[in-house]
C-alpha cells in the first residue's frame, strides 16, 4: 500500500515549486495565497521536513524541496499524459445505439456526412430493438422509440411515429381501388404488428378477435418496405421514412389516414454524459439533419 501524502497538498507544492511564488501558484490553482500556505504547511508536517524557506519577499526550495520537486512534476506530467490518452481514445470513438428501422430507413444513409465533418472520430452504429444500457458505458447515446420519460436519461424528441398502409404501385393496380375493410382479406406483411389493429379500428373497421392470420413476419420497417416494393403484400409503414420511395413511385399510399400511438423517436443520453463534447457534436448534427426533413409533405 502506498504511503502517499494528501494529493491536494502535493499538487499545491508542485505549482508553488514551479513558480517559486505562492501568489502565482494560488492564481494558477484558483486558490487564495493563505490556502496555498496552509497546504504547504500540511505537507511539511506530514513529511517532517521543510520544503520552502522564506527569502526576501518570496520563497525558495529547501534541499528536501529541491530533491522532491522535479520528481513530483514528472509524476504529474505522467498522470496528465495518461489521462490525455484516455480522453483522446474516448473522444475518438462514438458508439450509437438505435433500432433497425431508424438505422436502415434514415440514419445509415446520412451518417457519412457527420463522419466527413469529424474525420478524427470513428463512429460505430449498433442496431438493436432492445433498449441499450446508456449508463453502463458501452454506448454513448441512443435513438429509441417510445413515450419518453426514462429515469436517469435525458431524452429529446426528434419526430412523432405515425403509420399507414403502403403497397407497390403494381400491387395497387392489380387489386384496384381499396377500402380499409379490404385489408382483412389482402396479404399483410407482419400481420402480428399491433399497428394493424390500431389503424383498422381508427378507420372504422371491426377487427376480428383471435390470433393474427398467417403472413410474412419481418423484424423492421426496412425489410417490410422492401417486401411491399416487391409486391409481397401490404406493409404498415411510417411515411417520413419512405417519402423518397413514395415520390419515386416505388411505394403507394392507398389511404389518406395516418395513425399514431403517441410514440416518438428520441435522442437519448445518460444525464451524466449529456455535455460530453463528442455527444454534443452528434446531437447538434442530428437535430439539424432532422430539422431539414421533419415535418415535410409526404407526397407534396
Amino acid at each position: 500500500m502506498r504511503r502517499l501524502p494528501p494529493l491536494s497538498a502535493v499538487r499545491v507544492f508542485e505549482a508553488a515549486a514551479r513558480h517559486g511564488n505562492f501568489t502565482r501558484a494560488a492564481e494558477e490553482l484558483g486558490m487564495t495565497q493563505a490556502a496555498v500556505s496552509y497546504q504547504v504547511k500540511l505537507l511539511e508536517e506530514r513529511l517532517g521536513a521543510p520544503l520552502f524557506r522564506r527569502e526576501g519577499r518570496g520563497v525558495v526550495l529547501t534541499d528536501a524541496g529541491t530533491r522532491a520537486a522535479p520528481q513530483i512534476s514528472s509524476a504529474f506530467d505522467a498522470i496528465d499524459k495518461a489521462f490525455e490518452q484516455v480522453r483522446a481514445e474516448e473522444e475518438g470513438l462514438l458508439v450509437i445505439s438505435t433500432s433497425n428501422t431508424f438505422a436502415n430507413a434514415w440514419l445509415a444513409w446520412r451518417l457519412g456526412t457527420f463522419q466527413m465533418a469529424h474525420p478524427g472520430m470513428a463512429v460505430r452504429l449498433d442496431t438493436t430493438d432492445d433498449l441499450a444500457d446508456l449508463e453502463g458505458g458501452a454506448f454513448d447515446c441512443a435513438i429509441r422509440s417510445g413515450r419518453g420519460g426514462w429515469p436517469g436519461l435525458a431524452a429529446e424528441k426528434l419526430m412523432e411515429v405515425n403509420f399507414t398502409p403502403m403497397v407497390s404501385p403494381a400491387f395497387l393496380a392489380s387489386h384496384g381501388e381499396m377500402q380499409p375493410a379490404d385489408l382483412l382479406r389482402l396479404p399483410l406483411i407482419s400481420p402480428h404488428d399491433p399497428w394493424w389493429t390500431t389503424w383498422l379500428r381508427e378507420a372504422g373497421v371491426e377487427v376480428p378477435d383471435g390470433p393474427p392470420r398467417p403472413g410474412i413476419r419481418l423484424d423492421s420497417q426496412a425489410h417490410e418496405a422492401h417486401a411491399a416494393m416487391a409486391g409481397q403484400g401490404v406493409a404498415m409503414l411510417t411515411p417520413f421514412f419512405w417519402r423518397n420511395d413514395l415520390s419515386e413511385g416505388k411505394l403507394a399510399m392507398p389511404f389518406t389516414q395516418v395513425s399514431t400511438r403517441g410514440y416518438a423517436y428520441w435522442f437519448v443520453v445518460a444525464e451524466s454524459r449529456r455535455n460530453v463534447p463528442k455527444i454534443k457534436r452528434f446531437r447538434e448534427w442530428l437535430i439539424e439533419e432532422m430539422g431539414r426533413e421533419w415535418p415535410v409533405p409526404v407526397l407534396g
